[in-house]
């Protein structure tokens, strides 16, 4: 699926809606430039698990944890060549996990098991692309 969104409210709306497909142990890749959205993806699901405050990226602290239903890691690997060390492994299976920058996952993860979002800039907001994982 490929869909253009105007704003940050239509990318979070997005994610709110995509997102209900989501259970534990469902990993969320996300890719795009800095400033495309990820971070703002990622707000609009936890929001619409009822998550009030701010949602911020872990650029410096690399992982947050939410204690929602389904339980959410957000990791983002972006200052980082690889995320061996840092513990996102321990929560594949019991959470929804969205990773930021995945190239550096690769020894964690299989991409073919994988959501993957692709955010880019277009002339009129942001082109999402939504796929599925290809594994079943």
């Amino acid at each position: 699926m490929r869909i253009e969104v105007a704003d940050e409210a239509a990318m979070r709306s997005l994610a709110s809606e995509v997102g209900a497909q989501w259970q534990a142990g469902n990993t969320v890749l996300l890719e795009g430039e800095l400033g495309a959205g990820k971070t703002t993806f990622v707000r609009g699901y936890l929001e619409s698990l009822g998550v009030k405050g701010p949602v911020r990226s872990p650029t410096f602290n690399l992982v947050q944890i939410f204690e929602t239903n389904p339980p959410v890691m957000h990791a983002d690997l972006y200052r980082l060549q690889s995320s061996a060390g840092i513990g996102i492994e321990e929560y594949l299976d019991s959470h929804v996990c969205f990773i930021e920058w995945p190239d550096r996952a690769t020894a964690l993860i299989d991409p073919g098991d994988c959501w993957h979002i692709k955010i880019e800039f277009s002339e009129k907001g942001r082109l999402v692309e939504v796929t599925r994982p290809t594994k079943t």
